[in-house]
């Protein structure tokens, strides 16, 4: 059995995150990122944060690994954390610092680790997202601090091949999840709240870099 609903999960996830996606792009830690306007110690605080968020998010993957329906989301050419640990290690971070709004981050995650439907949610607001900015950022680091390699690994996917034909398969895997109408409306709303807990993350790292609150 598939889902059940007439909108396909891939269709309403991307609906329902439409506005929080926009709010998280446009923060004002990204944009001061994207913009090349971070010290590079203010880039390696938000590596750090990843290492965290990553960690979670990849033992949870771990701990459903098996399960039916979230078991085909754990796809191991998307693991972040080997390259954040490189990343890490050629930033000089030191012993990681980590911040409130990731701390709560995890503890969500960590959560999910135990429910398919939260992981599914977590786990398609994370890696797509990275995804889709990979390529930019990646440029962005090597114009901005000349980090190429180690210290920009995170945003390295070489290994999936084509990204847009890497999406296709994994809506794919979303449209084919059987769950309900319920349970489609608890990942949507899972997702809505993983959006929300990323933005506090980028606006203490604003605050702690000094370019003010997440818009």
């Amino acid at each position: 059995m598939t889902g059940t609903g007439t909108v396909p999960l891939s269709t309403s996830l991307r609906q329902a995150t439409m506005d929080v996606h926009e709010r998280a792009h446009h923060s004002t830690y990204m944009a001061a990122l994207l913009g090349g306007h971070l010290p590079l110690d203010g880039y390696t605080l938000l590596a750090e944060q990843y290492g965290a968020i990553y960690g979670a998010l990849e033992a949870a993957s771990d701990a459903l690994a098996d399960d039916p329906v979230a078991g085909p989301f754990v796809i191991d050419e998307l693991r972040r954390l080997p390259g954040l640990h490189a990343d890490l290690d050629a930033l000089d971070s030191g012993i990681p610092r980590i911040l409130p709004a990731t701390h709560a981050y995890v503890d969500r995650l960590r959560t999910a680790a135990g429910d398919p439907q939260l992981f599914v949610a977590h786990h398609y607001t994370r890696y797509l997202g990275d995804l889709a900015g990979g390529q930019m950022v990646g440029k962005l680091l090597d114009r901005t601090y000349g980090i190429t390699g180690p210290g920009a690994l995170f945003y390295d996917f070489a290994t999936l091949g084509s990204p847009s034909k890497f999406r296709v398969r994994y809506r794919a895997l979303l449209d084919a999840a059987p769950w309900d109408e319920v349970a489609r409306a608890r990942v949507a709303a899972e997702a809505v709240h993983a959006f929300e807990l990323n933005i506090a993350v980028l606006g203490e790292l604003a605050d702690e870099v000094g370019v003010g609150l997440a818009a």
